[in-house]
This record gives C-alpha cells, sequence and structure tokens, in this order.
C-alpha cells in the first residue's frame, strides 16, 4: 500500500510540473472534460431543485407562475425568502459577500482562480432560496459561479498549479451558459470574452469539451429544450435598418441607466450590514411583486409571451421600468442571483415595444414584434454585460435562424458604442465590482504571466548547504556546476548566491580553514518563499513588492523550514517569459 502510495505521489508531482507549462494540452483537455461533467452536474442538480420545489411552492403551476398568488403572499414569498438568506448569511457568510459572475471576476483577479466551498455552497442555497422566492434574479449568474467553482475545487483537492485551475473554473464557466441556455457555442465565448479576457488554443479546446460535455449531460437528464420558445420569426428588408439602429440606441441607453442604477443602489448600501440589506430587498421586491408580479423570479414565461407577441404596448413598458427597479434593488442590495436572465428580460420588452410601434404605423405582424424583441435581447445582453460576441451568439443558438445575423450584429454594436461610449459605462459586472471597492483590471502582460505556472520555469540546478562550510565542500559544490547556492541557517533558507561568486572567493582565498556564504565579499539575494501552485503573475507581485529571490515549496503557509525546495526563481527567469517593461 506505502508503494501504491509513493506511486501516486510522484505522479501527482509530474503532472503538476507538467500542467505549469502554457502548452499543456492534452492534459488540460482532460482536465476541461473531467470540469464538464462535474460543472454540469452541479447545473443539473441545482435545476431540478429549482424548478421541481418551485413548481409545487407554486401548486404546480410552474416555478415561474407568481401570478397565480394572492396579492399577500406575493409580498410574503420575497420577504420570507429574504428572512431565510438573512439568517444564513448571518450565520454562516463569514467574508463572503459577492456572488455570481462578478464574484468569479473576482476571483480569477485577485485570488489566481481559486474558490472556497463555503462560498459554493452559499451560492447554492442562496440562489435557489432567492429565484423560488420570486426575487428578481437570474439562475445564469449563480450557475456561473456554480460551474467556476466546480472545476477550481476540483483542481484545489489535488493541489493543481494555478495557471490551469484558471482554465478548469472557466472551463466550468462555459459548462454552466451551456447547461443553462443550451446554448455551447455562446457558452465558450462568454468564459473567454468576460471570464478569461483572451483567447488561446490552450484555453478554447478546454473549455469547448467542457461545454459540449455539460450540454450533453444537461440534455440527457432534463431534455434538449431550449431557454425560449423562439417563434419562426418574420426578416426585415433594408428600409427596417434606421428603426434597427434607433432599437440599438434605446436600448444601449436603457442599458447604461440600468448599470447607474445598480452602482448607486450597491454604492449607498455598501456600509450596511448583508443581512439587513436582503431584508430590504425582499420589502422592496415584494411591494413591486404585489402589483406587477411578471417581474417575479426568472422571468423567462413572460419573455417567451413578450417573443410571441402577446402584450400590449402599455403593459411592456411598465415591464421594462419596474424589472430594471426589482433587479437594482435585489442585486445591489445583495441578493445572490444573476444578471444576464433580467438582461434578456429587459431587452426583450424593450425590443417587443419598439416592434409594437412600428406594427402601429405599419400593419406588420406578432412575427415582426418577436423580431424586434430578439434583437433587443442580444443588444441589452450585449451593452450591459459588455460581451457583444457571446451575444451575438447566444441570439444565433436560440433562434437558429441565420437571418437575424446582420440586424443583430447593427443592434449590438450601436448598443454597445452607446453603453460604453456616450455614457461611458462599464459592464454590469465589473462596474458591481467597483461600486464594492474593488479595482478590476486585467492587462496582457498580467494575463500572459497567469498562464504559466512557476514550476515551469523555475531554476533546479542549484546546491543547498548551511552557511558555513569547509572548502572541500565549496570545491565539490563547484565541480557539481550548481549555478546557484542556497544558504540555510538552522534549516531555513535565508540567501540566494550565484557559484561563481564562491568561485572568486576561493581563487583568492585558498587557505582558509571554512566559509561563511553569508559573510563573504558576494552580491547575495534575500530568499522568500512561493509555492509549487503559483503562477508567474504570482511571482512578479513578489518582486515587485520587494523580494529579491524565491524558491520553490509545495506549500509557503506551512513554513520553509526543512522543506523539499524544487527550484528558485529571479526576477530575470520572469522576465525571460514575458519582457516586462
Amino acid at each position: 500500500m506505502g508503494y501504491i502510495t509513493e506511486k501516486l505521489k510522484e505522479w501527482l508531482h509530474d503532472l503538476r510540473l507538467r500542467l505549469a507549462r502554457p502548452d499543456a494540452l492534452v492534459l488540460l483537455v482532460g482536465l476541461g472534460l473531467i470540469t464538464g461533467l462535474v460543472a454540469g452536474g452541479v447545473i443539473v442538480l441545482f435545476r431540478l431543485l429549482v424548478e421541481g420545489l418551485g413548481s409545487w411552492l407554486l401548486a404546480g403551476q410552474g416555478e415561474e407562475a407568481f401570478h397565480v398568488l394572492s396579492v399577500e403572499f406575493r409580498f410574503l414569498f420575497p420577504f420570507l425568502s429574504s428572512v431565510l438568506l438573512a439568517l444564513m448569511f448571518y450565520r454562516f457568510a463569514k467574508k463572503e459577500r459577492v456572488f455570481g459572475v462578478a464574484h468569479v471576476m473576482e476571483r480569477m483577479a485577485y485570488h489566481q482562480g481559486h474558490f472556497s466551498i463555503r462560498g459554493f455552497i452559499l451560492q447554492f442555497l442562496g440562489a435557489a432560496i432567492a429565484l423560488m422566492g420570486g426575487h428578481s434574479v437570474g439562475r445564469e449568474g449563480p450557475h456561473v459561479h456554480l460551474g467556476a467553482a466546480s472545476g477550481s475545487l476540483f483542481g484545489q483537492a489535488f493541489k493543481l498549479p494555478n495557471n490551469s485551475l484558471r482554465i478548469m473554473a472557466a472551463s466550468g464557466v462555459a459548462a454552466a451558459i451551456a447547461a443553462s441556455f443550451n446554448t455551447p457555442l455562446a457558452g465558450v465565448i462568454f468564459a473567454l470574452e468576460v471570464v478569461m479576457l483572451e483567447y488561446t488554443l490552450t484555453s478554447f479546446i478546454p473549455i469547448i469539451l467542457a461545454a459540449g460535455v455539460a450540454t450533453a449531460l444537461s440534455n440527457a437528464v432534463i431534455g434538449n429544450l431550449p431557454a425560449f420558445d423562439v417563434p419562426e420569426l418574420q426578416m426585415i428588408d433594408l428600409t427596417h435598418l434606421p428603426l434597427v439602429v434607433l432599437l440599438g440606441v434605446i436600448v444601449g441607453t436603457f442599458a447604461a441607466i440600468f448599470i447607474a442604477m445598480l452602482e448607486k443602489i450597491t454604492i449607498h448600501s455598501s456600509k450596511v450590514e448583508i443581512w439587513w440589506r436582503v431584508m430590504l430587498a425582499g420589502i422592496l421586491v415584494g411591494i413591486i411583486g404585489m402589483f406587477v408580479p411578471d417581474v417575479m423570479g426568472i422571468g423567462y414565461d413572460t419573455v417567451n409571451a413578450t417573443l410571441l407577441g402577446e402584450m400590449t404596448l402599455s403593459a411592456l413598458l411598465i415591464l421594462v421600468v419596474m424589472k430594471m427597479l426589482a433587479t437594482s434593488f435585489c442585486v445591489g442590495l445583495g441578493i445572490p442571483g444573476g444578471m444576464i436572465g433580467p438582461a434578456f428580460f429587459i431587452g426583450a420588452t424593450l425590443g417587443a415595444a419598439m416592434g409594437v410601434v412600428v406594427g402601429i404605423f405599419t400593419g406588420a405582424s406578432a412575427e415582426m414584434v418577436g423580431f424586434y424583441a430578439v434583437l433587443g435581447m442580444g443588444a441589452m445582453v450585449a451593452a450591459s454585460l459588455q460581451a457583444p460576441l457571446a451575444a451575438l451568439t447566444a441570439i444565433i443558438e436560440l433562434t437558429y435562424n441565420p437571418g437575424i445575423i446582420m440586424p443583430a450584429m447593427i443592434t449590438i454594436v450601436v448598443a454597445q458604442l452607446i453603453a460604453s461610449e456616450v455614457f461611458n459605462k462599464q459592464s454590469l459586472f465589473v462596474s458591481l465590482l467597483k461600486a464594492r471597492g474593488q479595482d478590476y483590471k486585467a492587462t496582457p502582460i498580467m494575463q500572459s504571466l497567469r498562464r504559466v505556472g512557476v514550476g515551469s520555469v523555475m531554476y533546479r540546478k542549484f546546491v543547498r548547504t548551511e552557511h558555513v562550510i569547509e572548502p572541500d565542500r565549496a570545491r565539490r559544490i563547484l565541480e557539481n556546476k550548481a549555478e546557484w547556492i542556497v544558504i540555510d541557517k538552522e534549516g531555513q533558507p535565508l540567501e540566494l548566491l550565484p557559484a561563481i561568486e564562491l568561485a572568486h572567493y576561493i581563487e583568492r582565498k585558498e587557505d582558509v580553514e571554512s566559509i561563511d556564504l553569508a559573510a563573504i565579499p558576494a552580491k547575495r539575494m534575500q530568499l522568500s518563499p512561493i509555492s509549487l501552485q503559483s503562477n508567474l503573475h504570482q511571482a512578479h507581485e513578489k518582486f515587485t513588492s520587494g523580494d529579491e529571490a524565491l524558491f520553490v515549496v509545495f506549500n509557503e503557509t506551512k513554513g520553509a523550514n526543512n522543506a523539499l525546495i524544487y527550484g528558485i526563481l529571479t526576477p530575470n527567469m520572469v522576465e525571460s517569459v514575458y519582457k516586462l517593461p
């Protein structure tokens, strides 16, 4: 048994070193496959729980049928669910305050793709309670969080290097979107465009596989059902292009207003404890739900009715305003739900309203209303999430109609430009992070360094020795052609000495009885530990904070006394991977 354990440890160690390389494509493909299965299974379980229990709570009418409730229960559902959330956060949340896509982006930017089990459980239970309680949030944000955490936690369990954890987390994101909407390609693009912020072969292939596997699993368990019942759409001729551009302007403006509302609510409520905030959200959403129950919950039933042209103009306009208010209250005050579903809802109602107005003057059919609703959905997602390619891909996969591509591209581009350039708004996720005091950024240099683990560039040709040695020991060190000497004092690595410096000293001092490596005239560098899991961005951060050289150990948090040193790193070794300014 001991032999098997040792061999397993050796195999895992070799696996970690190979995954630290930026070109470990075959291994990453295997991890992408596993992540797709794990994340897809989590998303399927979440959907079955929310859809099954939610439908039971609403007398078997479906998990979104809040309109069947009496006025009193429309208030009580979100209020009581907020009470449960407040109790859960008060007892278990501790430092976990951000959930959904924003949380994933924050963990990728500042924590190298590491997630906590506590956050995973809080997101799973919190989102389920919020959705079944009628809060105006989406399920996709929680899905993204759960998918990313599933992949990351699996990798963390085996102490895989951080550069591979990032790809596993992104694979989980793609799997989550794919299993949620039955749109595998949109899941891939969303993971790359929003979470990874890069397009490379080593990230692209595992993410594609994860999305495909999760979609297959979702189809096998839940069924091959689209998220929305998109009718056969009536395509427009070129005379409608000015109206398509106008729709982009309108949607981009509303996206900017939506982002501004979320920012204001988040900033002004940031000093209030989260349990009081979620209670306030429950009261506000309950009041709105008493009068406009269609804004409660995910709202996909309302989106389907909008796509079929079943809504009047006045109803559509009321839904736009109330959904923006309800979702801003929920997300801004800390309800653990998503914003992608509400973005689809707001975009669909805005587009349908435009279609109704066009129909009044042109006598257009209900199919034309559905056409404008679909365009509005894509434009709102693109403008509010700053993800134009993911939005376009989702629309294509949802409609299965290539005729939608050209007008959707125009609407998406115009809406994106209006929100980002005219109103100077960043995505909902970045705005949410900044409103909570986090300066989210990801430069090309940072992205490049995060792709490489320290294990792939660390220097292994070194000798570790106590600081006082005899001349014979010094000569043996030089005969081994080691280029670096790690100087220990009582088992603690303290300094790094170039072997050439020792050679020069011996040439000058041949008759000494002992050599104190920590005292001889030489250019030594102070040593600090870094974990074998770390990537080069983490090493670069240590160097910029003042560390002169690093020694690589398995776990830097457990101390370095007598720990096995896998290799050493200097600033020049990091610069050799990517020339830093």
